[in-house]
């Protein structure tokens, strides 16, 4: 048991977004290369920010959480 330990932020929780409205896109800089998963609205192009993705590995939460594929997911820059 610690005492003084680190808290650790609850696992967001599946959120759906309809894909009629939504589309996954990963928000890409190209000076600094830093990647950020969005939801874009198809009608206005708002883009939803939901996570930054390091690796491979957050991607694929990403993908999991979200429930889409990973080869749907377009680069934007």
């Amino acid at each position: 048991m610690r005492l003084f330990g680190k808290k650790r932020e609850p696992e967001p929780e599946s959120t759906y977004f309809d894909p009629a409205q939504y589309e996954p896109v990963i928000r890409s800089s190209i000076c600094t290369g830093e990647r950020v998963a969005c939801m874009r609205e198809r009608d206005t192009g708002k883009l939803h920010e939901l996570m930054l993705i390091r690796t491979d590995e957050d991607l694929a939460a990403f993908c999991r959480r979200y429930h889409v594929e990973q080869r749907d997911v377009k680069t934007v820059y």
